[in-house]
């Protein structure tokens, strides 16, 4: 008596339930590291010529060079930070807002107007409720800290397997799903050339602002390097991005009485890093990577990639400037494949 074909494929759907429920907590953390595999591919395949095809070796040395370029400047932003707060005096935060309530400014008389509400709503800030904000902040920032870095972990080793066993996989993907090649791989390389221009664009471009932060702030006397580190993170971040960095030293500096210093910092970050490198100089990066980082350029609308970055970031948090990009182009290629279908139907009809 022969299998009954249907009754293997229930039977196979019923097992990868329960296998999706077994690694339920882990879905994420794989998804991203299958994803960031796809998108760094081609390191992947350099590495592979450098060491003559050999994939352990090749795959070690690609999570390798991951690690070295995020987790180690991340962890020793955490280090830095933990230090900073764990001597940090608590009632420095009641004499700046103190300062700050206190502070008599004028307005331009173009918005003289608001100088009214504007003193009543610095007058309303309760010091007390502030404080204990600012150290809930602290804490569940600290905890995040310590989840973020032990999801890396699980990503790292996910991604060292997906770049050790990502072609096997693939190849068993194409001969088992019932899709054409052709529309595998135009899917594929959709996603996986978008993914590719997404996040090294997204690094590059979280470097370059990095870095010209922390070179001005180093004149400042502060810690340019971790500075530079912190709001290289923080550009990633959609609508907000480095403000979280330079709106607090801005504040700093005014309640220690430095003015200009408060002046130079906001300007030079809203002048030179948000509007000159962020709206500027990141086209000509996109543009680089499509030519010169791909093996075929990707269309990118940047206005899609935006607004699925920042779904992405309030759907599955930090992880989501990964994982959004990725679901819209998988849906968008999706969409074009069958469109193919449709057309090629229509033409043996």
């Amino acid at each position: 008596m022969k299998t009954s074909k249907y009754f293997f494929i229930s039977f196979i759907l019923f097992v990868f339930g329960w296998l999706i429920y077994l690694f339920s907590p882990f879905l994420l953390t794989i998804s991203i590291g299958i994803l960031l595999a796809v998108s760094t591919a081609n390191i992947n395949i350099k590495f592979l010529k450098l060491t003559n095809n050999k994939e352990t070796i090749s795959a070690i040395l690609t999570t390798l060079t991951v690690f070295l370029l995020f987790l180690i400047p991340f962890i020793y932003a955490v280090i830095q930070l933990a230090k900073y707060i764990s001597n940090f005096d608590i009632s420095y935060i009641t004499q700046i807002l103190d300062y700050i309530k206190n502070y008599d400014f004028k307005l331009p008389s173009a918005i003289e107007f608001l100088e009214p509400k504007i003193k009543d709503f610095i007058t309303s800030i309760d010091i007390n409720d502030t404080i204990k904000q600012c150290m809930s902040y602290a804490s569940s920032v600290g905890k995040s800290s310590a989840n973020f870095i032990v999801d890396l972990g699980l990503i790292l080793v996910f991604y060292f397997f997906s770049n050790l066993y990502g072609k096997p996989l693939i190849n068993f993907a194409k001969s088992s799903l019932p899709i054409e090649n052709s529309l595998f791989n135009y899917i594929f390389g959709e996603v996986g050339n978008t993914m590719s221009v997404v996040l090294y664009s997204t690094i590059l471009n979280a470097v370059l602002q990095g870095f010209l932060f922390g070179s001005m702030i180093i004149f400042f006397d502060y810690n340019g390097f971790l500075l530079g580190i912190l709001y290289a993170f923080a550009s990633m971040i959609p609508i907000v991005g480095g403000a979280l960095v330079y709106v607090p030293i801005s504040i700093y500096e005014i309640a220690n009485h430095n003015i200009n210093n408060s002046i130079v910092i906001f300007l030079y970050s809203i002048i030179i890093i948000s509007t000159i490198a962020d709206n500027f100089i990141k086209p000509f990066i996109i543009k680089f990577i499509n030519s010169k980082l791909v093996d075929k350029p990707a269309n990118i609308n940047e206005l899609i990639i935006f607004f699925s970055m920042l779904a992405g970031l309030s759907t599955f948090g930090f992880w989501g400037i990964i994982l959004g990009p990725a679901i819209v182009t998988l849906f968008v290629a999706t969409i074009h494949s069958y469109g193919f279908i449709v057309d090629n139907t229509n033409t043996k009809v």
